[in-house]
């Protein structure tokens, strides 16, 4: 087999690096394990929730901010009779800060979506185009095999464990993929020589 030092597509730059080198990186490298671990236990519960009893996320949500504004809602009139204190909750609000950082960040994003959209349908880009048409492809093919909840929890599981796995098997898992492209592309250039010979005889 390969050498296992071998990199997949020649990169330097780790897993981690590839996925930001921030705390999302961790939480997904299994680097934070008690935030990981939190996380893929609420999706796999909420998804056996949302199998078992039949819920859709908006029905959820819905329920979930009905008992908590009637529980602060109570609470705060028995504290008002009672002359206890009202629940601690901060006041929310959202600052100008916040809101113009986050306004710049939407518009970037939905402007580099609208330039990619606009030389795709424009014929600038054909290597684009074939890599929207794919991805367009398989959204089309996953999304007819299972719904959007399924497809949404699926997706969370696969990407807080992947990376993680290959991560951890990295030298491994790029030795052995580099192994099968390398005598992939020897069977490849075998069945050419081949193809160029019998067409020499026949001519």
């Amino acid at each position: 087999m390969g050498s296992c030092s071998d990199k997949l597509f020649k990169r330097e730059r780790t897993v981690h690096e590839i996925l930001g080198g921030g705390i999302i990186a961790d939480v997904i490298l299994w680097r934070n394990k008690n935030v990981s671990v939190g996380i893929v236990t609420v999706t796999i519960s909420s998804w056996m929730v949302f199998e078992s009893f039949a819920y859709t996320i908006l029905t959820l949500l819905s329920s979930v901010l009905l008992l908590l504004l009637s529980i602060l809602f109570l609470w705060s009139k028995s504290a008002s009779i009672l002359n206890r204190p009202s629940p601690p909750l901060p006041e929310f609000q959202i600052s100008e800060e916040m809101a113009e950082e986050a306004s710049k960040l939407l518009r970037f994003h939905v402007n580099k979506l609208l330039q990619v959209t606009y030389d795709t349908a424009m014929g600038r880009d054909t290597e684009l185009f074939i890599k929207v048409a794919v991805y367009l492809l398989l959204i089309s093919l996953v999304g007819s095999l299972m719904d959007f909840q399924t497809l949404c929890h699926t997706g969370v599981l696969v990407v807080m464990t992947v990376p993680a796995f290959y991560d951890r098997y990295e030298d491994c898992i790029d030795g052995s993929l580099v192994f099968i492209y390398n005598k992939a592309k020897e069977l490849y250039h075998r069945f050419e020589i081949r193809s160029y010979l019998k067409n020499k005889k026949l001519s």
